[in-house]
């Protein structure tokens, strides 16, 4: 029982490590906001965290009014927050107003930080079936027309519309029932398809919380939005986009930001993460596609893995000989005589088998056909200390066994060091692309100050890795890791 206890706290400690870092305690977050480099969201009961790499989240972001579950958008040169003024039972009632304002900048320490006066642009009377509270916002990017979805259990869903220069609601907008049976909405565009999500289950109850995430989709703003064996979400539909796991549960306020093509990422909360105590925290986690469908990918944590090229599925690996395994064939083609004993399975190549035959300092690498040898094998271990971009920690990787580390170089190639020394080369972003594919990216080019975000593993041939710019209708710069187990 002693051994068991030892390792449950082993794995709650490696899944603490693997996630987002500092003070990442929010409750109903915004979408993600980009202000001058720093990365911000805000919560219900007012504020909101910040982060500098979108890794480590600290406490510090300013938003008045109080409320419930804002959202925040940046139209042109300012940001539009859209917030929650009361309803959804805060002070024993339905009765609920939402109120726009504007600020040129999300950065509290800006001498032009200043919250313009909150403007009502709906309500709720507490009698009707609708409360007015779980503002989500969408700029239309085919008709520049701004877009609010809004409402919880109670009641339904309702769709207005707003003026994208003054944040009022337009002259005339009526409201429009969309959805039922679920809360904390969000509206966004992609390929023809507009698609509500919402926040299904219930809510603020820790870790007894069933918050889950579905999505439906329509080809007109204002629907109906089908779910994916057509059911309206007007009648309760929803497909699933967001459930509990790994020891987390209660996924709620959806969010999407898009990064570079084809590279996005959703943002939510977990009402409860059962290795931070059931405190509500932040989670961000690659955001995938599948027949136009939404749904969130796994957080990314290491392992052993054969990285598998795109291009034609040939592995990345040591530009080392190929070390023969000599085994006796049996009888012709390898096919066993009718009267010979029953075959012995063949150990794997080890790499003390092996190791002895590679170069001491630097080794190339280079794809080819996978044929699960040592020096095809590679380690990716995050590297907590060394920061984090939006998603994730940076990780090393290195052969399988060993200290050898992939790294990138001041010609723009890759090549393997002897020994991993955490310097920013030896650093990589990993992240998962819409596809399901991986972009891998080195922190830091040698002799370059600023942060990559550009370059990336590229195979310019069949055989030939190198670094080249991001192009995601490029299998060229797609990788698959296919971990070993």
């Amino acid at each position: 029982m002693q051994r068991l206890h030892t390792i449950l706290a082993a794995l709650a400690i490696a899944s603490a490590a693997n996630a987002q870092i500092g003070q990442p305690y929010i409750h109903d977050p915004s979408t993600l906001a980009e202000c001058d480099g720093k990365y911000y969201t805000f919560g219900t009961g007012g504020g909101g965290i910040i982060s500098d790499d979108g890794w480590s989240w600290h406490s510090g972001a300013d938003r008045p009014g109080g409320g419930a579950a804002p959202d925040m958008i940046k139209i042109g040169d300012r940001y539009l927050c859209i917030y929650g003024a009361t309803g959804g039972g805060l002070g024993g009632g339905h009765s609920g107003r939402i109120l726009t304002m504007w600020n040129k900048t999300l950065d509290p320490k800006s001498p032009d930080f200043k919250w313009s006066t909150a403007v009502e642009v709906c309500a709720s009377d507490g009698m009707e079936d609708q409360d007015a509270i779980d503002p989500g916002v969408l700029l239309d990017p085919t008709t520049g027309r701004l877009w609010v979805s809004y409402g919880t259990y109670f009641g339904t869903i309702r769709l207005i519309e707003l003026d994208p220069k003054t944040g009022f609601r337009v002259k005339g907008n009526k409201e429009k029932d969309i959805a039922i049976d679920c809360e904390a909405t969000d509206l966004i565009y992609r390929n023809g398809w507009y698609y509500l999500l919402g926040t299904h289950g219930t809510c603020c109850d820790g870790v007894n919380s069933t918050y889950n995430i579905v999505v439906g989709r329509s080809r007109s703003v204002e629907g109906p939005y089908l779910d994916n064996v057509g059911r309206d979400m007007y009648h309760g539909g929803g497909k699933m986009v967001v459930a509990a796991g790994d020891r987390k549960t209660g996924a709620g306020h959806f969010g999407r930001t898009i990064i570079d093509e084809g590279i996005e990422v959703t943002s939510f909360h977990w009402e409860a993460d059962f290795d931070q105590g059931g405190s509500s925290v932040l989670a961000i986690r690659p955001l995938l596609w599948k027949n136009d469908w939404p749904y969130a990918g796994d957080h990314f944590k290491g392992g052993t893995f054969e990285i598998e090229s795109e291009r034609r599925g040939y592995s990345l690996e040591l530009a080392v000989d190929f070390v023969r395994m000599n085994v006796a064939r049996r009888g012709g083609f390898g096919r066993p005589q009718a009267d010979a004993a029953p075959p012995k399975p063949i150990e794997n190549q080890t790499l003390d088998q092996v190791k002895g035959t590679w170069p001491e300092g630097d080794i190339a690498v280079r794809c080819g056909d996978y044929m699960f040898r040592p020096h095809q094998l590679w380690t990716i271990t995050p590297v907590n200390e060394a920061g984090g971009y939006l998603s994730n920690s940076y990780f090393k990787i290195t052969i399988s066994g060993t200290d050898r580390a992939l790294c990138a170089t001041a010609n723009k190639e890759v090549s393997t060091v002897p020994t991993f020394t955490g310097a920013d080369e030896q650093l990589w972003r990993i992240e998962q692309a819409v596809d399901g594919t991986f972009r891998i990216m080195p922190k830091r080019i040698p002799g370059e100050t600023d942060v990559n975000k550009k370059l990336c593993l590229y195979s310019i041939a069949d055989s030939t890795p190198t670094l080249a710019e991001w192009d995601f209708n490029s299998d060229n710069s797609k990788w698959n890791l296919k971990e070993l187990r």
